[in-house]
């Protein structure tokens, strides 16, 4: 139940409806056209036939997950014309190609700014070789350095992170990089802005940078001109337009700053009044995030250039290495080790998944996880009843109040095969947990933006940070034991419900197409 109003913004939903609207004419007419010259021509017929026997053994043989192949082979032999034309809009692994062209150009500049410190690295392999081959993993397919000479501030929610961010805003002498999601032009931007407006005035660069679908529901196009008039660089990601984009599925659903290039911000929350408690539209909301202040925050720094430059083209490597990357100085309260990371759709590589994954496989005592959602891979679930089996103890938290009802819907789903598997499941009381993180034996660690379903782990671009051995993930530990007690724990009720035949058909449905949903 809504408490309390958001406060009044224009915002474009009613062009996104308009947009969806076009969209589904579009595909209707496409679809009519291929079912008429199918109905009008027996050679078409046949040909579709064929065409989805031979598409459907294609899917079979790529390099992609089970779970992302089966519901498209299902649908292409079911219904041959819709699933073929809807496979080519949006199913094909190369079906943004220009995209990755795009973006392997841009990569192929920053990413040999992205240097491992090779000391770093061999001192870890020393102290934790099984911590260090996360490490390694993600240095290499990420690629993102491990670092050192980085402090760690954990918050166990949003509020205190915005106070500590404007903090640190007011002291930026060179530049400001923010990119989010979802901004919400209220009272708690507003806050933002208006240290932003006194920045640039004293000379100090800022760039603004949001994912058009998760701020249509909250500002306009004007934002960005409002911004741009006060002197702040502001682009969207991926603008949504009334045609058949198939590069649309993708966002950018990355949350970050990033100041001077020495103290970085990162977790779940977005711009908005709710992530605050200053509006509750799903009771309490809880989210949580991660300050740096060191050498990783120069990842971040680049994590921003990609996207930036992905939009429209403005930096030079050279201007990169000279104005933003400057030397570090010694963080006297550091200790352990940081990896920033970003994954992104657009390559093979499921580096959010894969973190996740590699740190089930290593826990030995226990491994928490909080998720808004709950719509995993047979990988995923697998390990996590593995992990649960070897008498790892294994918990996961939702939320106890849904954002998306459809979502809590399938996010339920999973729960009894988990728990038939050992692993507890716990839901939020207050309202709704938007924290993703998880911890592994008090020993590692991660933050982010990557929720355990398909759109974060195949289709977004994300970002997250891996700590090792860092003193903040005892605050992270403290925090999911507190959390703990404001949950209710629904382990025994999945492990011994009984579902109705009804209900495990319509459940079954729903996880079988979530993957491309």
């Amino acid at each position: 139940m809504r408490t309390e109003k958001k406060a009044a913004v224009k915002n474009r939903v009613a062009w996104l409806i308009v947009v969806l609207a076009m969209i589904v004419l579009e595909i209707y007419w496409l679809y009519g056209l291929l079912a008429k010259l199918n109905a009008a021509f027996t050679w078409v017929q046949t040909g579709v036939r064929i065409a989805a026997l031979v598409v459907s053994f294609v899917i079979f043989g790529e390099n992609r997950n089970a779970a992302i192949k089966m519901p498209w082979i299902i649908l292409i032999l079911l219904a041959p014309e819709f699933g073929l034309l809807m496979y080519a809009l949006a199913g094909r692994v190369n079906v943004t190609k220009r995209m990755r062209k795009r973006y392997a150009a841009i990569d192929k500049l920053l990413h040999p700014m992205l240097v491992q410190d090779a000391a770093v690295a061999d001192r870890l392999r020393k102290e934790d070789r099984a911590l260090a081959n996360i490490c390694h993993y993600v240095r290499h397919y990420g690629p993102y350095p491990v670092y050192d000479n980085t402090s760690v501030r954990f918050f166990d929610m949003a509020a205190p992170a915005l106070d500590a961010l404007k903090e640190d805003l007011r002291k930026a002498e060179h530049f400001i990089f923010m990119e989010y999601f979802a901004i919400e032009d209220a009272e708690a931007f507003e806050g933002i802005h208006r240290i932003l407006r006194d920045k640039v005035k004293e000379g100090v660069e800022v760039r603004l940078f949001y994912d058009d679908i998760g701020s249509i529901g909250f500002i306009n196009r004007s934002f960005i001109k409002r911004m741009a008039a006060d002197g702040i660089q502001c682009r969207d990601f991926n603008p949504v337009i009334p045609f058949l984009n198939t590069f649309m599925n993708n966002r950018d659903h990355r949350k970050f700053t990033v100041i001077d290039g020495l103290v970085a911000y990162c977790g779940g929350f977005n711009l908005a009044n709710e992530y605050f408690n200053l509006t509750h539209p799903y009771g309490y909301w809880k989210d949580t995030g991660v300050r740096l202040e060191g050498s990783a925050a120069r990842s971040f720094t680049l994590m921003f250039f990609e996207m930036w430059n992905a939009v429209k083209n403005s930096d030079t490597p050279d201007e990169i290495d000279a104005k933003y990357l400057r030397p570090w100085t010694q963080v006297e309260d550091a200790e352990g080790y940081v990896q920033p990371y970003a994954d992104s759709p657009l390559d093979f590589e499921h580096v959010g998944e894969d973190v996740y994954l590699n740190l089930i496989k290593n826990a030995k005592r226990y491994f928490y996880i909080s998720t808004p959602y709950l719509i995993i891979t047979d990988e995923m679930n697998r390990e996590l009843g593995l992990a649960a089996k070897r008498g790892v103890d294994v918990r996961i938290i939702t939320p106890g109040v849904p954002d998306k009802r459809f979502v809590y819907a399938v996010t339920r789903s999973y729960y009894p095969q988990l728990v038939q598997n050992g692993v507890r499941i716990f839901e939020y009381q207050p309202g709704f947990i938007h924290a993703k993180q998880c911890v592994c034996d008090g020993e590692a660690a991660t933050v982010g933006t990557i929720n355990l379903d398909y759109r974060s782990l195949y289709l977004h671009f994300e970002c997250g940070v891996q700590l090792v051995k860092v003193p903040a993930i005892a605050d992270i530990t403290a925090d999911f034991a507190h959390t703990f007690t404001l949950c209710h724990e629904v382990t025994e009720t999945y492990r011994y419900s009984e579902i109705s035949l009804p209900r495990q058909l319509v459940q079954s449905v729903l996880r079988l197409f979530a993957p491309i949903l």
